[in-house]
C-alpha cells in the first residue's frame, strides 16, 4: 500500500481521504484552516455526509490530520490535490488555492506524484507542468483524476464507482496513480491529462443538460395535460436515453453542475466558441427556480405581500448540508421581494443557511414552519417530508396550498385530504 497527502478537508478531500484510508492507505490530510484540523483529530466532522464520521473514525490508524504543510508534503508519496475551485465573477474558475499547493511543494525531496482531484479547466494541468518544469521539479510527476462524487452518496460513489478516470502525459504514471484503485477492483481508464480533464467537465454539463432538459418539457406538459412523470418513464425505457437525471423539479443546484456548466462555457468562449447549448442549460435552470413564484400566485392571487409561505427543504438535494447554488436561495429572495413572509425549515442545513439568509424565519421542525402558513413549498425531498403526518399539517396551515417542487409527495392523497396541490409538469387533477 502506498502513503498518500491528500491537501484540503472538504467535502472531496475528507471523502477521498476516508475512503483511501479505508482500502488500506496511509493518508495524511492537511488543509490550512487550523480550527478545521482541530476539530477532526478531536473526531468531530465539520460536513454532514452520510458515513463520513464512522469512516475516518474506523481507520484513525492509517488517518491522520494536520496543518503543518512540509510535515504533511513529507508523508507522501502521491498528493493529492483537493482543494476549492469556485466560480470568479467571470465565470472562470477560481485556481488560486490550487497554485498555492504547487507553490507550497518542497524541493527535491524523493520522487514524488501530484495528483488533482480538484475539478480544473482543461489546459490546467499543461499549464502546472509546465510551472514544475520552470522551477526544475524533476522529481515531482503529474496526474490528473477527477472526481465523480455525488454529495449524500459520496462514500459510496468512491468505494463503488462506474470508472475511475486518470490521466498523465509522463509514460507509466497513469498506470501507478490508477493502482492505488486496485483494491476496488473497478475499470479504470487511463488517458492523457487534457482528456482526463475535459471527461469530467463534459460529463456533468451532459447531466445538467438532462436535467433542464426535462424541466423544459415539464412546463411544455403543464401547458398540454401531459404528465411528465409518465413521459420521463417512457423515455427512460429507451437504452439510447436512460431513467437518471430525468426527474422534473425546480432545478439542479450544489458546488458542481452549476459551476462547471458555467466554466465549460466560459472556457469554450475564451477559446472563441459559443456554446449556445450551455447558455439555453443555465438559463432554464435559473428560470425555473423561480417559476414557483407564478404558481404560488396563482393560487393566492397577484399580491402575496404578507402572506406566510413555509419553504421545507433548504440544501440542494438530501442527504448534505450543502447549500450552494440552492434552489432554496433564490425562491426565498424572491418571495422576500414579494413581501413574503418566509419561513423555513431543514434537518441539516439551517445554520449554513442561516449566513445566507439572515432575514427568514427559520422553524425547529417542520410541522412549526407550517404552522399558519397560506401555502407551502417542498424544496428538498428530505424523507421525513415526504412522510410527513399531512392530514395534521393541513390542520395547522392557514391555506391548505402545497407547490410540490420535487414532485415527491403523493398528490392523490394530499387532494383527498383537502389540499390545493400542484407540482412540476403534473396535471393537478391527475395527481
Amino acid at each position: 500500500m502506498s502513503r498518500l497527502t491528500v491537501i484540503g478537508a472538504g467535502y472531496v478531500g475528507l471523502v477521498t481521504a476516508a475512503c483511501m484510508a479505508e482500502i488500506g492507505h496511509d493518508v495524511v490530510g492537511m488543509d490550512v484552516d487550523v480550527e478545521r484540523v482541530r476539530l477532526l483529530n478531536e473526531g468531530h466532522v465539520p460536513i454532514y455526509e452520510p458515513g463520513l464520521a464512522e469512516l475516518i473514525e474506523k481507520n484513525r490508524e492509517r488517518l491522520t490530520f494536520t496543518s503543518d504543510p512540509i510535515a504533511a508534503y513529507r508523508e507522501g508519496e502521491f498528493i493529492y490535490v483537493c482543494v476549492d475551485t469556485p466560480p470568479t465573477y467571470s465565470g472562470d474558475a477560481d485556481l488560486s488555492r490550487v497554485w498555492q499547493v504547487i507553490a507550497n511543494l518542497p524541493p527535491e525531496d524523493g520522487h514524488r506524484v501530484l495528483v488533482t482531484k480538484s475539478t480544473v479547466p482543461v489546459g490546467t494541468g499543461a499549464a502546472i507542468q509546465a510551472e514544475l518544469a520552470r522551477r526544475g521539479y524533476e522529481h515531482v510527476a503529474y496526474a490528473s483524476n477527477p472526481e465523480f462524487l455525488r454529495e449524500g452518496t459520496a462514500i459510496q460513489d468512491f468505494l463503488t464507482p462506474d470508472r475511475v478516470v486518470v490521466g498523465s502525459d509522463a509514460p507509466g504514471i497513469a498506470e501507478r496513480a490508477a493502482a492505488l484503485y486496485d483494491p476496488l477492483g473497478v475499470t479504470v481508464l487511463t488517458t492523457d491529462v487534457a482528456s482526463a480533464e475535459m471527461i469530467k467537465y463534459a460529463s456533468n454539463a451532459f447531466l445538467a443538460t438532462k436535467i433542464s432538459f426535462i424541466n423544459e418539457i415539464a412546463n411544455v406538459c403543464e401547458v398540454t395535460g401531459a404528465d411528465v412523470r409518465t413521459v420521463a418513464h417512457g423515455m427512460g425505457l429507451d437504452r439510447r436515453i436512460g431513467p437518471h437525471f430525468l426527474q422534473a423539479g425546480i432545478g439542479y443546484g450544489g458546488s458542481c453542475f452549476p459551476k462547471d456548466v458555467s466554466a465549460l462555457k466560459q472556457l469554450a468562449g475564451n477559446s472563441g466558441y459559443h456554446f449556445q447549448l450551455l447558455t439555453a442549460v443555465l438559463e432554464v435552470n435559473e428560470l425555473q427556480k423561480r417559476r414557483v413564484v407564478g404558481k404560488l400566485k396563482r393560487h393566492l392571487g397577484d399580491s402575496l405581500r404578507g402572506l406566510r409561505v413555509a419553504l421545507l427543504g433548504l440544501s440542494f438535494k438530501p442527504n448534505t448540508d450543502d447549500i450552494r447554488e440552492a434552489s432554496s436561495i433564490v425562491l426565498a429572495s424572491r418571495l422576500l421581494a414579494e413581501g413574503v413572509d418566509v419561513v423555513a425549515f431543514d434537518p441539516v442545513a439551517v445554520e449554513n443557511t442561516k449566513a445566507v439568509l439572515p432575514t427568514i424565519g427559520y422553524a425547529d421542525s417542520a410541522m412549526e414552519a407550517l404552522e399558519g402558513a397560506d401555502a407551502c413549498v417542498l424544496v428538498t425531498e428530505w424523507p421525513e417530508f415526504v412522510h410527513l403526518d399531512w392530514a395534521r399539517a393541513k390542520e395547522t396551515m392557514r391555506r391548505p396550498v402545497i407547490i410540490d417542487g420535487r414532485n415527491a409527495l403523493d398528490g392523490k392523497t394530499l387532494l383527498g385530504l383537502g389540499f390545493t396541490y400542484e407540482g412540476v409538469g403534473v396535471p393537478i387533477t391527475a395527481a
